[in-house]
């Protein structure tokens, strides 16, 4: 009993750690984001907006609803999670002895001498029950206590490794989402213009027949028939491509009865934030603290590569009794007892153990330098999508005057083509510089709306459901809706 009282004792003891303090490093960044023009939205930071909140479109709220519970790449992060709490568990075990019982029962026959020097034939049994600890380490160093460290630390990132791919999923679900009603957008107006000018082509060939035009507008107008008809091809091909993407991210087929979706002009989406913020808020973005935690489990692997220099002690011991008669084994004069403690000190191990302890470092410098990439690149994206937002609105507002000065040429040209006092050449260029121009409109929406996404997503949006109520919300729920 003496000795189960030395290992309950010992295994309490609290080892020393060798792992050295960990001090995160300074952000590579400015302290604030590049100054901007300013930017309407809510006050609401994005970590506390909820995606249903950020996005209204019932379609896409569906879709999304499917992609976190379908998605094979969340499915996967959500599976590392539990390997790696599995693996904590199993190191943090070694912490303490493991107690096992120990069973057995013998019988023997075998040759015997007696007095006389005659050999006979006995046969022996022996019954045993044991209580006992093997092998367990005594931590004085912290060398397992590193370990297990290290492996919470990796837990820990895996956690947050799922949860930046759930903001990864939202915005990639969101951006194929927009993709997709950008090109069905497109092919629309490709069909509208299509009818259009099979019009002008028909009329073309009335005037040939009424030789009041030459061969050569005819052939003009065949010639931007079938220009449009490629082109309705390729915007026919981007939607069903567009189409297996957003599958792809959803990770089952897409439904059915899914509602109309809004045009890209009209979709209700909340700034997350206002320009100007710090950029000490990226710290609250799970890529980065993923990156964190992973430089806290390197630094606790240089804690168990520099406590591998040093002695380690180890401890075997049991408790139980033995006899030869199943009756008699618990009689107290058949107890038993072991107790074995042993210490190693590596002597020679050819490099080895400084080998180990340099790798451990090198991968400490490694989580520091993706850490601070970590950062650098959230600080990128934020920046990014807000200058987005203080030009794209202007951009489309001055688009939508070339769109507007298009359409008037497209109908002055006509009149005059009309009254013969213009060749056909200049109706085409007019038709074709609308055409383009409607069309860089619409990428010009999908893009307004796609780099609202960005910045909600690189502000840490996405890990939230919840609906939260505002003013600015409610608007963008109701894009009719004016300010009183």
């Amino acid at each position: 009993m003496r000795s189960f009282m030395v290992i309950a004792l010992v295994g309490l003891l609290s080892a020393c750690s060798m792992a050295p303090k960990l001090e995160r490093p300074p952000a590579p960044v400015p302290a604030s984001f590049p100054e901007t023009a300013a930017v309407p939205g809510s006050a609401v930071p994005a970590t506390e907006m909820g995606w249903r909140t950020m996005f209204a479109d019932p379609p896409l709220q569906r879709l999304i609803e499917l992609a976190l519970a379908h998605n094979r790449d969340l499915r996967l992060a959500a599976l590392n999670v539990e390997a790696a709490r599995s693996m904590f568990n199993i190191q943090q075990a070694t912490r303490l002895p493991s107690v096992s019982l120990d069973a057995s029962h013998s019988r023997e026959r075998a040759l015997a001498q007696d007095n006389s020097g005659k050999s006979r034939r006995e046969v022996s049994n022996q019954v045993a029950v044991n209580v006992g600890t093997s092998a367990f380490e005594l931590d004085l160093f912290g060398r397992v206590r590193s370990l297990s460290d290290a492996a919470l630390a990796r837990y820990l990132a895996s956690e947050q490794g799922r949860d930046a791919a759930q903001i990864s999923l939202i915005g990639a679900v969101a951006d194929a989402y927009f993709a997709r009603q950008l090109a069905a957008e497109q092919r629309q107006l490709a069909e509208r213009t299509l009818e259009d000018w099979q019009q002008s082509l028909k009329l073309a060939r009335l005037l040939q027949d009424a030789k009041q035009n030459s061969s050569l507008d005819v052939a003009q107008a065949e010639g931007q028939v079938a220009s449009a008809e490629a082109d309705l091809q390729a915007r026919q091909r981007a939607f069903a491509q567009a189409g297996n993407a957003l599958q792809l991210l959803v990770g089952d087929a897409l439904p059915a009865d899914l509602p109309a979706a809004r045009v890209l002009e009209r979709q209700p989406l909340v700034a997350p934030v206002p320009a100007g913020l710090p950029s000490d808020l990226l710290l609250g973005r799970p890529d980065i603290r993923q990156a964190e935690q992973t430089l806290s489990a390197a630094n606790a692997d240089i804690g168990a590569a520099r406590a591998a220099f040093f002695p380690q002690l180890s401890l075997t011991a049991s408790f139980g009794y033995a006899s030869s008669s199943l009756g008699g084994l618990f009689d107290p004069s058949r107890q038993v007892w072991r107790f074995a403690p042993q210490i190693s000190q590596p002597l020679f191990q050819a490099g080895r153990l400084r080998a180990e302890l340099r790798l451990a470092k090198v991968r400490k410098s490694e989580a520091v330098a993706q850490y601070e990439r970590a950062i650098q690149i959230a600080f990128r994206e934020v920046a990014d999508a807000l200058a987005g937002a203080a030009t794209l609105d202007r951009q489309i507002e001055a688009q939508g005057r070339v769109v507007t000065s298009a359409q008037r040429r497209v109908a002055l040209s006509g009149l005059r083509y009309r009254a013969g006092l213009d060749g056909r050449l200049e109706l085409l260029d007019a038709q074709r510089q609308l055409y383009g121009a409607q069309q860089t409109l619409l990428e010009l929406r999908r893009d307004a709306v796609v780099n609202s996404v960005a910045l909600y997503k690189a502000l840490g949006g996405g890990l939230r459901e919840r609906t939260i109520i505002t003013a600015a919300t409610s608007r963008a729920a109701n894009p009719d809706l004016q300010e009183p």
